[in-house]
């Protein structure tokens, strides 16, 4: 009994001299080193040529571009993403380790290399490619090459975020399910994923805009060929070398776009939680 009296004796001692009114000026540098260059990107822009910039083919058809295959991603994501990660949180197998770790692995490879790989695997000349270019199909810099290249970076994000959200579940209550007679398929569509929902939307959402900012793996993969592969980021990276106020445009709908995406999810998963 002394020793936790003595500990929680300490515990107040060290709680008065904690003061929390220190926290707000320790956490200003990292806010506004977030937002300064963000800001920047607004005063920089040249408001009278924005109308110009908006209405120039380029900067539409590298827009509609980013949606559908980000979109066209993020689909493929889930459908294939969800077995792998209800499986990882279902399982225990021998080399689990290595497949948890093949999936990290994305996420943390330079795009360039991402890009490479890519492309010594479905170039014409590639593993696969090579193949497939006999039948007459090619993959590389088409829009197919956009796809995969979002998806070859993106689709871990939803993976680990669909795995965490399918450990979560209680399995009891799976259990109770399947007792009262729920088929597998009725336990994972009514039981797992709404249970698991707040945390695979926001996997769902990590994933498309992951894939919305891809660049590095585009570009190798998919060239950037304007009206066919060049993406926003593309687009950007192409307008800085030519006309910098389309860079900062595109950057701006950027980063409209996900702020706005973001703070929605957010606040749908705070309501639902709340709802809870």
């Amino acid at each position: 009994m002394s020793d936790r009296a003595s500990g929680w004796r300490q515990w107040k001692q060290d709680k008065q001299r904690f003061r929390p009114d220190l926290i707000g000026p320790a956490a200003l540098p990292l806010l506004l080193f977030l937002l300064i260059p963000l800001m920047a990107l607004v005063l920089r822009l040249e408001w009278g040529g924005v109308w110009s910039t908006l209405t120039n083919p380029v900067v539409g058809q590298a827009i509609s571009l980013s949606m559908v295959t980000t979109l066209c991603a993020t689909g493929l994501s889930i459908l294939f993403g969800t077995p792998l990660a209800y499986g990882l949180a279902r399982r225990r197998f021998r080399g689990r380790t290595m497949i948890d770790t093949l999936i990290d692995l994305p996420m943390v490879l330079p795009p360039a290399v991402a890009g490479i790989a890519l492309l010594m695997a479905f170039g014409r000349r590639g593993l696969l490619g090579a193949p497939l270019a006999e039948l007459g199909i090619t993959i590389s810099f088409t829009q197919v090459a956009v796809v995969l290249a979002q998806c070859f970076v993106a689709a871990p994000y939803f993976v680990k975020a669909a795995t965490a959200g399918f450990v979560g579940v209680e399995r009891e209550l799976e259990a109770a399910a399947a007792i009262d007679g729920a088929s597998p398929q009725q336990i994972f569509r009514l039981i797992t994923v709404p249970l698991a929902w707040p945390v695979l939307l926001s996997g769902v959402v990590m994933t498309w805009a992951r894939a919305l900012g891809e660049f590095g793996a585009t570009i190798i993969f998919a060239g950037n060929l304007p009206g066919r592969t060049q993406t926003m980021p593309l687009a950007i990276y192409l307008g800085f070398e030519r006309d910098l106020n389309l860079a900062l445009i595109l950057s701006l709908i950027l980063l409209a776009i996900s702020f706005v995406v973001l703070a929605v999810v957010k606040g749908a998963l705070r309501q639902r939680i709340g709802v809870q």
